[in-house]
């Protein structure tokens, strides 16, 4: 297996090379989405499956407060005592509540041309796994 690093938006493979397309905690920094989304569907073969990883949006109010007090007053100061890096980690935040919501990706996903499109929430959403398929 060989590794790669490359742009999500404009992968450097020919169309219909991969089965499997999996990106954990990383399209959230990517800028255009949709492009990086589409990018996946074309590098993926017919039956191929797209499957994502991220930071996303909790449903229930209470647990949604806690949530965001623990990470707007507690993980940047984390990252400040374990990395020196307080910026980072309050960068981290806030990418996270700018990610789409989880029916948002989802029709992101079916917009690019994946099918079947369906995801799981963890930890009361805080993180999700959006999956979608090329058919």
């Amino acid at each position: 297996m060989d590794f790669v690093e490359g742009n999500a938006e404009k992968l450097p493979f020919p169309d219909e090379s991969f089965d499997l397309y999996t990106i954990a905690f990383g399209l959230r920094n990517v800028t255009n989405k949709d492009v990086a989304i589409k990018e996946a569907h074309r590098v993926l073969k017919k039956g191929g499956r797209m499957m994502i990883l991220e930071f996303s949006h909790l449903n229930n109010p209470l647990m949604k407060q806690v949530y965001d007090r623990f990470s707007f007053d507690v993980i940047p100061k984390i990252g400040k005592v374990v990395a020196n890096d307080e910026a980072s980690y309050q960068y981290l935040v806030e990418s996270i509540r700018r990610f789409p919501k989880q029916d948002d990706l989802l029709y992101l996903m079916r917009q690019q041309g994946l099918s079947c499109c369906s995801y799981v929430n963890f930890t009361f959403g805080v993180v999700a796994v959006h999956t979608g398929f090329k058919l």
